[in-house]
């Protein structure tokens, strides 16, 4: 495993920043091509923490590009490759930018989260308490939290640039992509999905859910971007201690929301730090999931 050295925010001399979301920080290469680094922040509730997590950028860089790399039989993505020495002259020269960064191939984002839920939990399990649905699914009576539904289903959100996402329909999620691209896209996702909780499976991980983006190229072709089922974007759960009925083991970003639920805080900035203690396990879970899933430890 390399030094734990946290970065809260990068600089590239020559190269133009474009964007700091809040865990990226995206350059402009030229017209066709993004340099994606991945720093260490974490968000909750939709606010950016002040506390770094070490090793974070890594793992979600390093486990984006296995999933990448497995799920291009399903569809294209935008990675044109994550290794330093691989990268324009820019970059090379800069040693905290290795095993966090990728170079990408540059998109027009479409402004939607493909969100798809294979358990009931997290805004899904509100929901059903609230409504008997999921985002307008009819599911059956009585499920309890964190159970499987029978099949997995597709749940869209707004991609909100600040603030919170929301659940939308299939009717306005067409309305806003269009009727095609959201059959097209909605596909895609479930089959992403199935896929990949079928292979985590394997390795002792239940995908409770999980989020996607997508973009068209240059050429209009719809590629899979940004980062894909890493413990920011996903429900990670023990497969060995899955139970019904309660929240669950978790390897992903879980475990700080439930820290920070204890708080007395109203999820609004500036957020609160995080313990040691919390930041050193949260680390900790996000290594256990990189291992678990692609074999491999940090580069």
């Amino acid at each position: 495993m390399s030094v734990a050295t946290t970065i809260s925010e990068s600089e590239i001399p020559g190269l133009r920043l474009l964007h700091r979301g809040k865990v990226r920080d995206v350059y402009e290469i030229d017209e066709k091509r993004l340099l994606l680094v991945a720093t260490d922040r974490i968000s909750a509730f939709d606010c950016v923490l002040p506390t770094l997590i070490p090793h974070k950028g890594e793992v979600l860089t390093q486990l984006s590009a296995f999933w990448f790399d497995r799920l291009r039989k399903i569809t294209a993505n935008h990675v044109i490759s994550t290794q330093l020495d691989e990268m324009p002259a820019e970059a090379r020269g800069h040693e905290f930018l290795r095993g966090r960064t990728t170079l990408a191939r540059r998109t027009e984002v479409f402004p939607v989260e493909c969100v798809v839920r294979g358990y009931l939990e997290g805004s899904g399990w509100k929901d059903y308490k609230a409504t008997g649905t999921v985002s307008g699914h009819k599911v059956p009576r009585g499920l309890v939290q964190c159970e499987k539904l029978h099949r997995p289903i597709f749940t869209p959100a707004t991609k909100a640039a600040s603030g919170h996402d929301e659940n939308i329909n299939q009717v306005e999620f067409a309305n806003i992509v269009g009727h095609d691209t959201a059959a097209r896209l909605k596909a895609v996702s479930l089959s992403i999905y199935n896929e990949a909780a079928a292979y985590a499976a394997t390795r002792g991980i239940i995908i409770a859910d999980t989020k996607f983006e997508f973009g068209t190229d240059s050429d209009g072709k719809i590629l899979l971007i940004d980062e894909v089922l890493t413990p920011d974007s996903s429900r990670f759960w023990a497969a060995d201690k899955y139970e019904p009925g309660h929240a669950q083991v978790s390897f992903d970003k879980q475990f700080v929301r439930e820290y920070l639920e204890t708080l007395d805080w109203d999820k609004t900035p500036p957020a609160p730090p995080l313990p040691d203690e919390v930041v050193a396990a949260t680390s900790e879970r996000y290594i256990k999931a990189l291992e678990m899933l692609s074999g491999q430890g940090l580069a």
